[in-house]
């Protein structure tokens, strides 16, 4: 558009800046992926959620039922209308965290989010150890536990929640008497856990205080923008006819938020990212998991459950017919098999029952006739789920 004329009175509000859709849709985009953001690892983007705070709060807040915290170098977006399924913490390596580096992060967290910013790993994992006597959990010590607790601080210093000022953490997990000196956030560790961890006893309860569905809207809402798939089963009759009368409407919504594309058929809803950068898991995608896993869909079209054993049987003939999978996987069939199941599931293509066994789900079948070729050429088109 044309620049406007110079002439006197005010200059152009945020609202009226021409630039501020785009920004704010970056804003929440990051904010969405990155709940806790930090200055220095992203400055312009941070100086964007700065600069549209107030509106972002308004997004989050009446639409989503989210809680944005800005503080001078620290966003955090407290997520609590909603419990996402199988969305874990990751390591550097990207491996889902173990319960036990799970124990370990409540218990580091529990002990540094009052101080001091200065502490030597030995104190940390003395107050670790004493975090963990008052809490009645039983610390073996031994080295499964140290890679552990190394594989929590890096996650923590990754996250801008910790930096290493002497000395680096990873020999701990190889040596026990390894020293290091470690610059805590402990206004940050106190962002980390959700508000209503307060006053709850367990992790039933917590769970069902994160389903917040008498909010029908801002739940539906939450779930459409958390989960790969919102399928009809998953909610009650009044929730979907609530959903599918509102269609248009969140559709608006979430591509002004989000620059989200809502497509809809009669088994369930999704909610696209045309880029792919915010889906958690990108698919198809290539590598032998992600092209192991499209194979697979292809294999049991038309089948209802498939057992475990067949399962593996159908993961070692596909590894026999494609050599250059990686090595590890091709030898094992049984891990190949499982890892893809649980890719699968991740995603909301396939479900599992009690004996192992697996069925593909409908929006699986979107993906049938996807060929390699597709997944090695466009990597960066997530496309339409089904």
């Amino acid at each position: 558009s044309a620049l406007p004329l110079p002439g006197p009175g005010p200059g152009p509000t945020v609202a009226d800046d021409p630039q501020a859709a785009v920004e704010r849709r970056v804003a929440a985009r990051h904010l969405l992926q990155r709940p806790l953001t930090c200055l220095e690892h992203d400055p312009d983007t941070f100086r964007l959620v700065r600069r549209h705070e107030v509106e972002l709060d308004r997004w989050f807040t009446q639409r989503l039922g989210y809680r944005l915290h800005l503080g001078a170098e620290t966003a955090r977006l407290f997520k609590t209308t909603t419990v996402p399924a199988g969305r874990p913490l990751r390591t550097a390596s990207d491996r889902p965290f173990t319960q036990l580096e799970y124990v370990l992060l409540a218990l580091v967290l529990a002990s540094t989010a009052a101080g001091p910013t200065i502490v030597s790993l030995r104190d940390l994992v003395d107050q670790v150890r004493s975090a963990a006597a008052e809490a009645e959990v039983a610390l073996a010590g031994d080295a499964t536990e140290r890679r552990a607790l190394v594989s929590v601080l890096r996650w923590m210093i990754d996250a801008g929640l910790a930096a290493e000022l002497h000395a680096r953490v990873d020999a701990y997990a190889t040596d026990e008497t390894a020293d290091a000196v470690l610059k805590l956030r402990p206004d940050r560790i106190a962002l980390v856990p959700l508000p209503r961890l307060a006053g709850v006893d367990d992790a039933e309860e917590l769970l069902a205080e994160g389903e917040r569905r008498a909010a029908t809207r801002q739940w539906l809402r939450a779930r459409l923008v958390e989960e790969p798939v919102l399928y009809r089963e998953d909610v009650d009759e009044a929730e979907w006819g609530e959903l599918r009368r509102r269609l248009g409407e969140e559709g608006r919504m979430l591509d002004e938020m989000f620059g989200l594309v809502v497509e809809a058929r009669a088994e369930g809803v999704a909610v696209i990212d045309p880029t792919g950068v915010l889906a958690d898991r990108r698919f198809p995608a290539g590598g032998t998991l992600g092209h192991a896993a499209l194979l697979l869909i292809g294999e049991l079209e038309g089948r209802a459950w498939a057992s475990a054993d067949e399962l593996v049987a159908t993961a070692a003939g596909l590894a026999s017919r494609n050599p250059r999978w990686s090595n590890d996987l091709v030898a094992a069939p049984e891990r190949l098999a499982r890892k893809v199941v649980d890719l699968l599931v991740e995603l909301r293509l396939a479900e599992v029952g009690p004996a192992g066994e697996m069925r593909l789900r409908p929006a699986a079948n979107r993906f049938r006739a996807v060929e390699r070729s597709e997944v090695e050429g466009s990597g960066d088109e997530q496309g339409a789920l089904w």
